[in-house]
Formats: structure tokens, C-alpha cells, sequence
């Protein structure tokens, strides 16, 4: 299996809540490596963007509200098979749906507030990682 790198954004719930020590600790105990991390809050327009693909659904303006409504941690993570085990790491988007362990499941407020972000697919996230890394911050060490 060869490595690969994924987006997660810790959310403003979480991030703002004391959780993302906790969360980058359990990220890394199941075999993350973080390749690149900042603390950024996202402007109105960067959050539109960032999820245009969700424009015409219902939740959209109160997505961006929340993903702007303080700051939120960007984390560059590299692993074996990243995007889908990190989606399998996070759980379900609905903590109560959420396996037991999963950083949704321990973290997570809510569906909307659901502590984290992570890329749904391999063309996804290297479209998601571009968006806030730059090239010299993906550089393999």
C-alpha cells in the first residue's frame, strides 16, 4: 500500500473547545502523520468555495455560517490508503450514528457540529489539500 496524503479541518466546535489536541492524538494513534498543520478562520468567501459542492443543498448557508463562526485547525495528514481510512477513523456524520471510538463518536456536538472534516475521495482531497497548502508544504519528507 503505498502512502498517501488527506485533508481533515477540525471544526470550529471542536477547535474551539479545547478538542484538537486530543483529536490530532487520536489522528496519529491510528498511523496519521501530520505532514502540514495551521490554525486559519475561514472568511465567508474561502467557505463558499471550499463548499460549492454543497451550494444547491439546504444546509449550505448555515454550513458556511458555522465554518466561519470562529477559527478551525487545517491538518495535511500522509498514511497508507489515507482517504478512506480517515473517513473510517472519523465515523459517521452524525455522532450518534458514529461507530464507538470514532473521532465523531468521542468529539462531536452534533450532525451540524460534528468536529471534523475529511475529504470523501482521492481527487477530492488532492483538489481539498491544494485549496489551503501550497506545494512547499506537501513536499515528502
Amino acid at each position: 500500500m503505498n502512502e498517501s496524503d488527506t485533508l481533515a479541518i477540525i471544526k470550529p466546535d471542536a477547535f474551539g473547545s479545547g478538542k484538537a489536541g486530543s483529536i490530532i492524538a487520536h489522528l496519529e494513534a491510528a498511523g496519521f502523520q501530520v505532514v502540514a498543520a495551521r490554525v486559519s478562520r475561514l472568511s465567508r468567501s474561502e467557505a463558499e468555495s471550499f463548499y460549492a459542492v454543497h451550494r444547491v443543498r439546504p444546509f449550505f448557508g448555515s454550513l458556511v455560517e458555522f465554518m466561519t463562526s470562529g477559527p478551525c485547525m487545517l491538518l495535511l495528514l500522509r498514511r497508507a490508503d489515507a482517504v478512506p481510512y480517515l473517513r473510517q477513523v472519523i465515523g459517521a456524520t452524525d455522532p450518534a450514528e458514529a461507530d464507538e471510538g470514532t473521532v465523531r463518536a468521542l468529539y462531536a456536538e452534533s450532525k451540524e457540529r460534528n468536529a471534523i472534516h475529511a475529504s470523501d475521495s482521492p481527487e477530492n482531497s488532492d483538489t481539498e489539500i491544494a485549496f489551503f497548502f501550497t506545494g512547499a508544504e506537501r513536499l515528502r519528507g
